[in-house]
């Protein structure tokens, strides 16, 4: 069953020179239940797309067109006010940031920023939200969660903070999880516990996720399907056992073969030349013409659309015609 859906969504940043057109033209569905990655390099545009759906992007950011409607009552997420907007943000939909230190009050303990949420989407006492903020850390494997919901986020490790941004996200089972780089700042250790309590929590609270990540590496025990962006826009859209297994756009090909692997020597990880283009004024036709091994005239003259070719796997790729 469908749970989100994203229609043409245009997004641009103003900068003084000129407008950098981050997200261009996407569409993406995501139903209940699943887990959907979102790759890309740096500069793609993933995090834009991400932050677009519960309206968080910075001042200088615009949606330009396009719709981004949560059903079952086909909300327009991109019409509603601000006030309404805080309704769905933190209750029907969570969001874990890439860097939990930036998000979380240093003044504040983390118990009760955790409680601040509960008490403003479930109507409830604080000593009531208090008591639910613990039970949450200890969802999350927290060890003595009670003496933690009392300190202060410079107390914790990496590792704990980001707990906490997952407690404050998950505190009102949202239909949707967003977690934009979760483990970009852990270390290896650290970022597989996270990644397991993830996969743990989506199964046990039944709620979407949309990982948003550069490494395809840690999205094949997790996710269901994959959305590989390219200078804001989707090159292909697969589940995730085809895109391994039989990975069909050039950049795809890439990024699998630039994930280092046990059994291949350092010498041998491919390393993709050239990077992302300009997006202020991108290059005419396939955007990734320039660093494509498989180049040919077409590729500069036209852009391929996005086309389904089989079942539910979709490229954008003149190499498929």
């Amino acid at each position: 069953m469908k749970l989100l859906e994203i229609s043409n969504l245009v997004v641009y940043y103003s900068t003084l020179q000129s407008l950098v057109k981050a997200v261009d033209n996407i569409s993406l569905e995501v139903n209940r239940g699943e887990a959907v990655a979102i790759v890309g390099e740096s500069g793609s545009g993933k995090t834009t797309l991400a932050l677009s759906i519960p309206r968080l992007l910075p001042d200088n950011a615009r949606i330009l067109s396009g719709s981004i409607q949560l059903h079952p009552e086909k909300i327009d997420l991109t019409k509603l006010s601000e006030k309404e907007l805080r309704k769905i943000r933190g209750g029907r939909i969570g969001m874990i940031f890439q860097d939990p230190m930036t998000y979380l009050n240093p003044v504040m303990k983390v118990g009760d920023q955790i409680a601040e949420s509960i008490v403003h989407h479930q109507n409830c006492s604080l000593k009531e939200a208090r008591k639910k903020s613990i039970e949450l850390l200890e969802k999350l494997k927290v060890p003595d969660a009670d003496n933690v919901a009392s300190r202060y986020p410079h107390q914790l490790s990496g590792g704990m903070k980001q707990r906490v941004m997952i407690s404050i996200a998950i505190s009102c089972n949202p239909e949707l999880l967003i977690a934009d780089e979760p483990t970009t700042a852990l270390d290896v250790t650290v970022q597989a516990e996270v990644l397991e309590l993830l996969k743990n929590l989506i199964r046990e609270l039944k709620t979407a996720l949309i990982l948003v990540t550069h490494d395809l590496g840690i999205v094949a025990e997790t996710c269901d399907r994959v959305a590989i962006m390219y200078a804001g826009k989707i090159v292909e859209l697969a589940d995730i056992y085809s895109l391994y297994k039989d990975p069909k756009h050039p950049y795809t090909i890439g990024l699998l073969n630039a994930v280092p692997t046990i059994k291949e020597s350092q010498s041998r990880i491919h390393i993709m030349t050239g990077s992302i283009p300009d997006l202020t004024n991108p290059p005419p036709g396939c955007r990734f013409h320039p660093r494509c091994p498989y180049m040919f005239e077409k590729c500069m003259r036209e852009e391929p659309p996005l086309i389904n070719f089989n079942k539910n796997r979709y490229v954008a790729c003149w190499l498929m015609e």
